[in-house]
């Protein structure tokens, strides 16, 4: 049975997508959620590259000589979360969907 979360950890949920699609600029507010969002989920990925890493050091430890054939599913899945996820910040993201808008 899941436990129920508690009132300050919804306080702090984010409520808008990591992504700047319909964020007004003007809305400081707005704006610094969507940056948070973002940065929030690029950590969310690296945690679970290290998750990952976790295991197959464990993993390496535990089959010992054999590791190259009982690891070769982690070593594959470390090495696919080290080349895609990293903490690239909201910077570039921002500056190209501003790039995008519409003249006024």
């Amino acid at each position: 049975m899941p436990t129920p979360e508690s009132a300050a950890f919804l306080a702090k949920k984010p409520t808008v997508p990591p992504t700047f699609d319909g964020v007004d600029y003007n809305d400081t507010k707005r704006l610094k959620q969507a940056q948070d969002a973002i940065i929030r989920e690029q950590w969310v990925r690296v945690m679970m590259g290290r998750l990952v890493r976790e295991e197959l050091s464990k993993c390496y430890y535990r089959e010992g000589v054999n590791h190259l054939e009982k690891c070769g599913h982690l070593r594959e899945r470390y090495l696919q979360l080290l080349s895609e996820n990293r903490v690239q910040g909201y910077l570039f993201e921002q500056q190209n969907h501003f790039a995008n808008q519409p003249k006024q």
